[in-house]
């Protein structure tokens, strides 16, 4: 290995950026567009609201650094039940206990369970026209549906730790999109539409991402074959601080031998997240939503708020932290 080489690993070791779902970037933009999905009934409270919804996309991802059982929501390693389609792990809770117990099933994580969670409780806050509840609800519940559009979150080997490819959860869900979304992609979708099976589409979106991991892990492993360090890295500033990256021109190789597939997986998210909102105000039964618009959180709200930021700030990350 040459000295440059060497200077460059050693620096790339020293050097590390935090990792997070979809990144900060993509969760916020995912939130951001579906509001344009949505009915003008709907609009009435969420247009004035797409700042908070943007801003808080990415609270769960913060809450990791808080609670514990807070990791197992974001992901689901289906792989550890078996083969694909994965028909031994039943698709309702209960029946998903009873085979495997809840320690299991937490233990290799809940997404899609926990996505109809929040699913429930959204359409409890629509029908009690709870504004701020529903805003939060909202941008929560747009996190979870994001996540399981990702293929990582799919999957065990989530962050190529098994197949020497450290760095890949974030180099597909954050460096991807960072570098390509305002610049090559369109997020011109249509219109948010009714699910009468909202549990069916979260699960057929997690068996998507399942059945692509392999894609992501086998293309990037064969492209770094042709990739020195120094073309695959490079250091970027960053908020006053330099970080390593992926390069540019390995991010558009990647992505190019992907067949747009974060574009793709990122619309369809955009897509779900908007139409899992209006499929909780219809179960609600359409309730009005022009008074809600600008109704303030309460000081526990607040309060929480404030809380988790500083909790994430402190950066003491419980459970699985590598996603």
């Amino acid at each position: 290995m040459s000295h440059r080489n060497l200077i460059v690993l050693a620096l790339f070791l020293l050097i590390q950026t935090p990792c997070y779902c979809w990144g900060f970037f993509g969760h916020r933009r995912i939130n951001g567009m579906a509001v344009f999905l949505l009915p003008p009934a709907m609009l009435a409270l969420f247009k004035p609201s797409i700042g908070f919804l943007t801003d808080h996309a990415v609270d769960p991802d913060m809450r990791r650094y808080a609670v514990a059982e807070e990791g197992a929501r974001h992901y689901i390693d289906i792989d550890r039940y078996g083969r694909f389609p994965f028909d031994s792990l039943p698709r309702g809770w209960t029946d998903a206990v009873a085979r495997y117990t809840e320690d299991t099933l937490r233990q290799h994580g809940i997404l899609p369970w926990w996505v109809m969670v929040m699913k429930a409780r959204l359409t409890a806050a629509f029908r009690e026209g709870d504004g701020p509840r529903i805003l939060k609800l909202s941008a929560e519940i747009g996190h979870y549906i994001a996540d399981a559009h990702v293929p990582l979150h799919a999957c065990s080997n989530h962050n190529g730790q098994l197949t020497d490819q450290r760095g890949i959860h974030a180099f597909w869900e954050s460096r991807v999109p960072e570098l390509l979304a305002d610049s090559h992609w369109d997020f011109l979708i249509g219109r948010a539409v009714y699910l009468k099976a909202p549990s069916a589409l979260i699960w057929q979106r997690v068996l998507e991402s399942a059945a692509a991991a392999d894609t992501v892990l086998s293309v990037e492993k064969e492209l770094s074959r042709r990739f020195s360090p120094d073309r695959r890295f490079a250091f970027e500033e960053r908020n006053g601080k330099i970080v390593r990256q992926y390069s540019e021109a390995y991010t558009i190789a990647y992505d190019a031998r992907l067949g747009g597939m974060v574009e793709r997986r990122m619309r369809q998210a955009i897509q779900a997240v908007a139409s899992f909102w209006y499929t909780a105000w219809v179960d609600a039964g359409q309730p009005d939503l022009g008074g809600l618009a600008g109704r303030p959180f309460s000081d526990a709200d607040q309060k929480a708020f404030e809380a988790l930021d500083a909790a994430w700030r402190k950066g003491v990350v419980l459970g699985r932290g590598e996603d």
